[in-house]
């Protein structure tokens, strides 16, 4: 029996569709090559407020070969949020975000690493005590409340002092807190807590406020320092999204190096004008935090982020799991490769 011709309308509908990109293209698989090419009007959004100040002062910004919405997000806890909500394709974090994603069910993947030349000199968090607590020394932690985000890297960095002074969990009193703004400065300055992990930024003011009321600023000696840039596992699967995050990934490398060449433009531009911090606190600011680190290879942040899953798992009862799943090796070289030409 002869088929009759289809009606012309509904085949000019059915061409349309046929030859969409969002019909046409296929999810693009874990290990396939990422285009070069990026389609006109590819959006990211993305939660990296720092970097948006480096690529803007810098003039990178414009040039970037896709389109860009900036979201005033930072932090596991913001960036998972945003992620589950699909509405945000890159994040800033430290290392504990994309492990705390994975046991929550959120496939994400690590696209950028940095971290600190001497890291121990240049800590990004210091152990602050409550005024009156009367602790002195990281030893008399034992016994007290101590503020803790399980999510966050702040709680990751809590453990590894337990466990480097051979505490267990029940010898201290961990009090649940997400670390936001300066919810751990009022949290020690209510006395809600008897210790917890703030920024080394916060720690001229705070000593400043707090520390004629005998409050003290420890420092750990422990590494605090990683850097990462994440991404929704749903964006990679976007071969246009996948080529733009890319494209990010080698412009926050650049961005990495302009920052620590033009430290006096970026005291000025980030932490003055952008941040309204005093200029002086601006140079405390860039002085300790040192030089970066922006490896050619992910070998050795590899092995510190399993030593993180393997603490992690044992003390909150997680499932271990390998953390090399994390990475997505295509853009292993991108950041390291760029900061390098930013020489």
């Amino acid at each position: 029996m002869a088929l009759r011709p289809i009606n012309r309308a509904v085949a000019a509908v059915l061409a349309v569709i046929a030859f969409s990109p969002m019909a046409s293209a296929a999810p693009l698989a874990d290990d396939a090559p990422i285009p070069e090419a990026i389609a006109p009007g590819t959006k990211l959004v993305i939660g990296d407020p720092q970097t948006r100040v480096a690529l803007t002062l810098s003039g990178e910004l414009a040039k970037l070969p896709f389109k860009v919405e900036w979201a005033n997000i930072s932090g596991g806890p913001q960036t998972i949020e945003a992620f589950r909500a699909k509405a945000l394709d890159v994040g800033s974090v430290a290392d504990i975000p994309p492990i705390h994603a994975r046991w929550t069910g959120l496939e994400t993947r690590i696209v950028a690493t940095k971290y600190r030349l001497d890291p121990v000199a240049n800590p990004i968090y210091v152990i602050a005590t409550a005024p009156g607590s009367g602790i002195a020394r990281l030893e008399e932690l034992k016994g007290r409340k101590i503020a803790f985000s399980p999510g966050q890297a702040q709680g990751a960095l809590v453990l590894r002092v337990l466990k480097k002074l051979k505490l267990e969990r029940s010898d201290v009193n961990l009090i649940e807190l997400p670390s936001v703004g300066d919810t751990y400065v009022n949290a020690l300055a209510s006395k809600l807590v008897d210790a917890a992990p703030i920024a080394e930024a916060n720690k001229q003011r705070f000593a400043q406020n707090y520390e004629r009321d005998g409050a003290k600023v420890l420092a750990h000696a422990l590494r605090d320092d990683p850097s990462f840039l994440y991404v929704a596992k749903t964006s990679l699967e976007d071969a246009d999204k996948a080529a733009a995050i890319r494209a990010y990934v080698a412009a926050w490398g650049r961005a990495t190096k302009w920052i620590e060449t033009h430290p006096d433009e970026w005291i000025k531009g980030y932490y003055v004008k952008d941040q309204g911090l005093k200029e002086d606190a601006g140079r405390f600011l860039v002085q300790s935090n040192g030089s970066p680190n922006v490896p050619l290879d992910w070998v050795a942040a590899t092995e510190r982020l399993q030593e993180t899953v393997d603490l992690l798992a044992e003390e909150l009862k997680k499932p271990p799991f390998k953390a090399a799943t994390l990475f997505d090796r295509r853009f292993e070289t991108v950041a390291g490769k760029a900061y390098r030409d930013g020489e």
